[in-house]
């Protein structure tokens, strides 16, 4: 495979690993985490410029940063993150108004809640 071939492909996997990681935000099923991290692999092995405006990007920057570099998620953002995630299974419950679909959400719910709890909680700089 040449050069140039294969890094079209990394910069397409890059953008769609991104689309889905930024529906993954909406979605409660559909991770976001994984996604993000690949597309900035592929971004990282593709293109020098995709890989700057992703890691600098006001929404996913910073929070893609702080987990590869092991520094955690900052409080906020894991209490928004479960707020919106059982709201939305909330929703997805009452909508499908279904046994099975119901224990199915609630099982992923609170998997991916324990899932947000164990990362490493980012501490704040003292000033």
């Amino acid at each position: 495979m040449s050069d140039a071939l294969k890094r079209r492909l990394l910069i397409a996997i890059g953008t769609i690993c991104l689309a889905i990681g930024v529906i993954g935000i909406f979605t409660p099923i559909l991770p976001t985490t994984p996604f993000l991290l690949l597309a900035a692999a592929c971004y990282l092995r593709s293109s020098p410029r995709f890989h700057r405006w992703l890691m600098n990007n006001r929404i996913f920057g910073s929070y893609i940063r702080n987990f590869t570099e092991g520094r955690g998620i900052p409080i906020k953002v894991k209490l928004f993150t479960i707020a919106l995630l059982w709201a939305t299974i909330g929703i997805s419950i009452w909508v499908a108004a279904n046994l099975v679909v119901t224990a199915v959400l609630l099982v992923v719910a609170v998997g991916v809640s324990l899932h947000i709890v164990f990362i490493r909680t980012k501490q704040d700089k003292p000033t």
